[in-house]
């Protein structure tokens, strides 16, 4: 079992930080190489940069949950999720499909509640 694991390219799991500006203001996030790989995937499908992904992100968390305790840790979370969803075939494999089209509701739709949270949005704080 470790093999699978162990024979991973070195350079997938390599931190790597990127300088970027939330609101004007600088700041950087710490991640694996994998994980900026998927945030690229997941930004390029819906016609933005990373960064502006990242900020989309942090500001729906914000909204959502009132802080954003543990953002590197969401970031990694949430492309675990979307690997997870694709894989699931809930997120269409087709780079066309953009991720913010898609009706949360049809996603989540029968997984179980330790997978998401089925507060709505405007009820979440």
């Amino acid at each position: 079992m470790c093999e699978i694991f162990i024979r991973a390219n070195a350079q997938s799991y390599a931190c790597e930080s990127r300088s970027m500006r939330l609101h004007g203001v600088a700041t950087s996030v710490r991640l694996e190489s994998l994980f900026w790989r998927v945030l690229e995937d997941i930004a390029a499908r819906d016609g933005m940069r990373v960064a502006q992904l990242i900020e989309r992100l942090y500001d729906e968390l914000v909204e959502y949950r009132g802080e954003a305790a543990n953002f590197t840790s969401f970031l990694r979370v949430c492309c675990l999720r979307y690997q997870m969803l694709r894989a699931d075939g809930r997120i269409s494999a087709d780079p066309g499909t953009r991720v913010r089209s898609l009706d949360a509701a049809d996603v989540f739709e029968g997984l179980a509640e330790d997978l998401y949270d089925p507060r709505p949005l405007h009820a979440a704080a």
